[in-house]
């Protein structure tokens, strides 16, 4: 494996993740929600496959961004956009990738996963006292009060995302999002 480490695809292949660690991740730890989490891993790679060729694509199941190398939190069992850009990079299919993740939570895993690979660039627009508690660093975090509304919000990605794309000149850009709904609450 190339994002998850191998004590960890074990555990979970194997139904022997602590007790702990499978609270952590908040589901019944049962066979088929690792194969689940293996299924919206492949299918957001395949997404970024389809968007080569034909521009844009869309895995409606994927951002589960709060998986980590070691361990899954946070309704997250695999880390799809990092194990698809791991993918990408090892088979020689993309040079540079961005990662916008504008979840109201941190994608926490996205930054612990990438810190040291320079050939992503991961950028986290969040609630600045919503989950998780204790943030990662990202290549660029923004972090949103509670308060912040519609137009502010649109005003920070207006002047944030073009200079962003224009200076990571990126061949492959990953988007995960939530529900504005939601709010930095």
């Amino acid at each position: 494996m190339t994002t998850h480490t191998a004590e960890y695809w074990y555990q979970l292949k194997t139904q022997t993740l602590p007790r702990k660690a499978a609270r952590a991740i908040g589901f019944e730890m049962t066979p088929q929600l690792v194969e689940r989490g293996r299924y919206i891993a492949h299918a957001t790679y395949e997404c970024a496959l389809y968007a080569q060729q034909y521009g844009v694509a869309m895995n409606v199941a994927g951002g589960t961004h709060h998986s980590f190398a070691g361990h899954g939190e946070g309704f997250c069992v695999f880390n799809d956009v990092c194990i698809a850009s791991n993918l990408l990079l090892n088979r020689g299919q993309a040079q540079k990738i961005l990662v916008i993740d504008l979840d109201v939570h941190q994608g926490n895993g996205n930054a612990s996963i990438m810190a040291d690979e320079p050939r992503v660039f991961v950028f986290s627009m969040h609630g600045a006292k919503n989950y998780p508690f204790r943030k990662q660093v990202s290549d660029l975090d923004i972090e949103l009060d509670n308060d912040t509304g519609d137009a502010e919000y649109l005003q920070i990605l207006e002047d944030t995302l073009p200079r962003l794309i224009a200076e990571v000149a990126p061949d492959m850009i990953f988007l995960s999002v939530c529900s504005r709904r939601a709010r930095y609450r």
